[in-house]
């Protein structure tokens, strides 16, 4: 039988290959749809599909003192990375916002610590550290200051879902992964259904249908599914170190950008990619 650190692994992994379109499909998405729209409207469909899974399978009710951390997970993988990417993605490319990504790694680590009570050895810090570095040296040689909204966005973005990582990760252990993420959404969805319909274009007949499918992924993939995979893996492996597989996300996503939007992807993006992979071996080693 897989042992638990196995299955967390894997289940990391799907969950990292989902994520890998968020950004493509925002981007695709953010060409007809307003950002801020698109963000209500992904939580909205995502929050509809979770409650309809927590009735089904008639889910008791979450704990009070679940009640907090759920809002956390809400605010921050529901609102605050969606709203935040689509509003950068106006700003500079998919390509280009996919390597900020591989700062989420240290960011969750952080916050494994504090919210999950992880103790990573010394030497996880290290190649940690390092791949975070090469990613941040990365964007600051390719033009900080041609886009620095873009990018500081992409930064908040990244910072904020690290905590609603380790936080959802945490409460997995207690609620289980899916639970996590539909609890959040239904707590949501008020808000989210309510400010979606307020702010949907009078018109939507000049919408083509890239973007719908741009919003029919970041809902059900990027909103639902790909934190069903990912949740389960960080409680099963541990935060710090299943958390290190996003290091990957930017070969997938960049792979994405070129074949699927066109958008050109340097040898400068593919090296920094392939050096910061190789730093989840080390991690993974001195994760616990």
């Amino acid at each position: 039988m897989m042992d638990k650190m196995a299955s967390g692994w894997i289940n990391g992994f799907i969950g990292v290959v989902i994520f890998a379109g968020s950004l493509p499909a925002t981007r695709v998405a953010v060409a007809d749809f307003d950002p801020v729209f698109l963000t209500l409207a992904r939580a909205a469909i995502a929050g509809l599909v979770g409650l309809a899974l927590l009735a089904g399978f008639r889910e008791k009710r979450p704990e009070r003192r679940d009640v907090l951390p759920l809002l956390v997970v809400a605010l921050c993988v529901v609102i605050g990375f969606p709203l935040l990417t689509a509003l950068a993605l106006q700003h500079v490319t998919s390509a280009h916002s996919i390597v900020f990504i591989g700062l989420l790694p240290l960011a969750t680590a952080l916050f494994g610590v504090l919210r999950g009570g992880e103790r990573p050895r010394p030497a996880f810090w290290l190649f940690s550290c390092l791949g975070s570095a090469l990613v941040a040296g990365f964007a600051l040689t390719q033009g900080f200051a041609a886009s620095p909204t873009g990018d500081l966005l992409m930064l908040a973005a990244v910072i904020i879902c690290g905590l609603g990582y380790a936080e959802g990760a945490a409460l997995s252990r207690r609620l289980g992964g899916w639970q996590v993420i539909s609890w959040a959404l239904l707590l949501s969805l008020p808000v989210t259904v309510g400010l979606a319909w307020s702010t949907m274009p009078a018109s939507l007949a000049g919408t083509g249908w890239p973007a719908w499918l741009g919003l029919a992924y970041v809902s059900l993939f990027s909103m639902l599914i790909g934190f069903v995979f990912w949740y389960r893996g960080l409680a099963q492996g541990g935060i710090a170190a299943v958390g290190q597989l996003q290091l990957l996300q930017p070969f997938f996503g960049l792979a994405l950008a070129g074949l699927l939007l066109g958008e050109t992807v340097s040898w400068q993006m593919l090296a920094v990619s392939a050096a910061v992979a190789t730093c989840v071996a080390g991690a993974k080693r001195f994760a616990r």
